[in-house]
């Protein structure tokens, strides 16, 4: 399918953008208005953007059914403060509540049952039950357009931070697991960080080989996928001629044909074992 964004209604385009820009962390956001009434509201068009100076930015968007306004944009504007709360999978049907388009001046955290905590250094409470939360002054707002479904860019400077022990490891990280995040898929789907991680190595500090460095064989195997293929980019170096027929010698290989060679390098892989599985490529 290919798409011109004007040629669609911006609810269609809303749900394709959606439905492929996943997971989305979210912003649970408090805020006050002038008179100090309280909101709380979730966004998932956010992420973290600086750490020096440490910067987040939320999209409040538009309503595209009635191109009006979120409470959390007016008292954004208006007192220039926010918290940050992180979702987590213990408060995620609390947060699905808050969401609801309560009446100016309803608490939401009354209405969702969360514990509002009286921030250090801004007037917005920030939610107990909340893993993390990060007190913020709004440094800039960005306006994207008029019509509904546009957003604005609320840019938010953090000013202190506050993270759960308990979801701490002995040196002080986040450990990933205890802090259980949630994030906004599609529709009205999450999903469960903890339950869905897995763990990707970092490129080397020196340069990987890079997949154009394997035999064309390899690069075009249909056993090979693409992420076997870049692990084994990844490695430092080639294996020399001498290498690969000592390891032939030692595993007593027989001739093998190229369907062969790799299945039994994405065996090597799995193992872990990237040079023997180079080895097999090459021999």
């Amino acid at each position: 399918m290919t798409v011109d964004p004007k040629e669609i209604s911006t609810a269609q385009l809303h749900g394709l953008m959606l439905g492929a820009v996943q997971p989305r962390p979210i912003a649970f956001a408090s805020t006050v208005d002038v008179d100090g009434n309280v909101n709380l509201s979730p966004y998932s068009f956010f992420n973290v953007f600086s750490a020096n100076p440490p910067i987040m930015i939320f999209s409040s968007a538009r309503r595209v059914r009635n191109n009006t306004v979120k409470h959390t944009l007016l008292n954004a504007q208006a007192t220039q403060e926010v918290v940050i709360n992180i979702v987590n999978y213990d408060i995620v049907q609390q947060m699905s509540l808050s969401s609801t388009e309560y009446d100016a001046g309803v608490d939401e955290f009354v209405k969702s049952g969360l514990t509002a905590v009286k921030s250090d250094l801004v007037q917005p409470p920030r939610v107990e039950e909340s893993p993390a939360a990060f007190e913020c002054k709004v440094k800039e707002i960005v306006e994207l357009g008029k019509e509904g479904g546009a957003g604005n860019l609320i840019i938010c400077e953090v000013v202190k931070v506050h993270i759960k022990d308990e979801v701490l490891t002995d040196d002080q990280k986040i450990d990933p697991f205890k802090i259980d995040t949630v994030a906004r898929m599609g529709g009205n789907w999450y999903c469960r960080s903890k339950d869905a991680m897995f763990e990707v190595p970092k490129p080397l500090t020196s340069l990987g080989v890079g997949v154009d460095a394997l035999p064309e064989h390899a690069r075009n195997s249909h056993v090979l996928t693409g992420n076997d293929l870049g692990k084994l980019g990844n490695v430092e170096r080639v294996p020399e001629r001498d290498e690969v027929i000592a390891f032939a010698k030692a595993e007593q290989l027989p001739a093998l044909s190229i369907e062969e060679k790799h299945n039994r390098a994405k065996e090597y892989i799995a193992a872990g074992q990237l040079m023997n599985a180079w080895n097999i490529l090459l021999f």
